[in-house]
């Protein structure tokens, strides 16, 4: 997993310049216990859906535009999820 690769984040939290090439999964990582990568076509939009620990969080504009689910949630879809998939957020 990586951390996420916009500078407009890194900007706000330089600490997270030391996970630039990546972060092992898990309750440290802000991407948390799972992130599946949102492409278009072939180019990375720097969304994600990702893993978090913060319940009241979710569905809140807390993120970098990212979506938010619980540990157990993100881990099940991205056991359910393939590559390529299309996906809907609303």
């Amino acid at each position: 997993m990586r951390a996420h690769g916009r500078s407009g984040l890194r900007l706000r939290e330089p600490e997270l310049e030391q996970w630039r090439n990546g972060q092992p999964p898990g309750l440290d990582n802000p991407l948390g216990a799972r992130a599946l990568y949102i492409h278009q076509g072939n180019r990375d939009t720097l969304y994600r859906i990702h893993g978090t620990g913060e319940a009241w969080t979710i569905g809140k504009a807390v993120s970098s535009g990212c979506v938010r689910l619980l540990h157990q949630d993100v881990i099940h879809l991205a056991k359910q999820v393939r590559p390529g998939s299309a996906i809907v957020v609303i």
